[in-house]
């Protein structure tokens, strides 16, 4: 594995990657991650909007509690019933997602688009892209080069929007 003073590899990479589609990568718990952003919360609320197996849902649910994409929270004691909830680690996902979704628009769809996505307060489409922050310029994948992480905590905070 690569720290801050060699260079990522390919390798390193493509253990990221693994262990992000380990995750989040299969069918269900894409689905269930986009269910949940768009507010649902509740075991049998996922089960009948996806249509999902009980046994299916309830394990992948539990993997994406231990890798932290969602958190569980009791929400009545008798019987206990639990909430679902995306963490922030899990609201983080949602760019990927949307390109996800326009990828399969542009290279699948037959006829319309399912889903457009708009800035809620102007009602504009939203476009997904490179922003960056430093150059305040967007750009395409051909731009992108793999680099070791940054040792300053500015390049390195991720929260900034």
């Amino acid at each position: 594995m690569a720290n801050a003073a060699t260079p990522p590899t390919p390798a390193d990479d493509a253990t990221t990657l693994e262990r992000t589609l380990k995750l989040v990568g299969d069918r269900w718990s894409i689905l269930i991650i986009r269910a949940a952003l768009r507010g649902i919360r509740r075991f049998d609320d996922f089960a009948d909007d996806l249509g999902i197996a009980r046994p299916i849902l309830t394990t992948r649910l539990r993997r994406l509690v231990d890798g932290d994409v969602m958190a569980k929270e009791q929400y009545q004691a008798h019987p206990p019933r639990y909430e679902y909830r995306l963490t922030a680690a899990g609201v983080a996902l949602s760019p990927a997602l949307v390109a996800l979704i326009r990828w399969g628009e542009h290279h699948l769809a037959e006829g319309s688009a399912e889903t457009v996505l708009v800035h809620a307060p102007c009602g504009t489409e939203l476009e997904q892209g490179f922003w960056c922050r430093r150059c305040s310029v967007t750009f395409g994948p051909a731009a992108i080069r793999a680099a070791p992480p940054l040792a300053q905590p500015v390049a390195r905070d991720r929260t900034a929007s």
